[in-house]
């Protein structure tokens, strides 16, 4: 599937969205951004291109320094989740991410928007609220692309810490432990990332899905 990558788009500057400065010029290069950000060999350019294609179709972003990738093509081994400040052009946090368990062993492969289905769910997703449940802190997502992923509050689909997210599971089981489809975190990271992409940023959660790529309107659509 052809990409755009040179998509015009304003970045708005908002305070205290973990301390970044403040944005002096529009970026109106995705690619450029991309390396300004220095995530060669770090995250996809196709799969970045792709989540700016989508952010900035997204009114109702209300903090737009912030954007969040999840890599799923990767295997759960590696780090594959990403948080990216755009203002500053800096990657703040890489690390491990879980998936679901029946989305795959060691790689994700399968998706769902369907509760009880225990499957990771893909694409763009606005983050709401905190709160303490039984995985402890954790973050409420809405997902906003019909079909795809808005079942993801009724299915509970949140960011929260888990044991099962760290190197020691992987020396063990040559995997990541997996969750019931959320994106669970190492528990030593997820509060501060938690509080630093919670209430409005933007989550774009890729994996190997032609069905996605076939039905997403947020990827294959662009503002004019």
């Amino acid at each position: 599937m052809p990409l755009i990558l040179n998509i015009l788009f304003f970045l708005i500057p908002l305070n205290n969205i973990c301390n970044p400065s403040e944005i002096s010029d529009p970026v109106t290069d995705i690619h450029q951004l991309w390396k300004d950000c220095k995530l060669e060999g770090i995250v996809s350019s196709e799969i970045f291109s792709m989540a700016m294609v989508g952010y900035n179709q997204i009114d109702k972003l209300k903090v737009k320094k912030i954007i969040t990738i999840i890599d799923y093509t990767k295997a759960s081994t590696e780090k594959r989740f990403f948080v990216i400040d755009l203002g500053r052009k800096l990657l703040l946090y890489n690390c491990l991410v879980a998936h679901g368990k029946n989305s795959g062993e060691n790689y994700a492969g399968n998706f769902s928007n369907q509760s009880g289905s225990s499957e990771s769910c893909l694409g763009f997703f606005i983050t709401a609220e905190t709160y303490n449940g039984k995985n402890g802190y954790s973050l409420c997502l809405d997902g906003i692309e019909t079909g795809i992923n808005d079942n993801a509050r009724k299915r509970s689909i949140v960011i929260h810490g888990a044991d099962y997210v760290s190197q020691e599971f992987i020396k063990k089981y040559n995997r990541l432990g997996r969750s019931w489809g959320c994106p669970a975190l190492p528990a030593d990271l997820s509060k501060e990332i938690i509080d630093c992409i919670a209430s409005g940023s933007c989550i774009f959660i890729y994996g190997n899905d032609k069905e996605y790529l076939k039905n997403s309107k947020l990827i294959r659509n662009r503002k004019k």
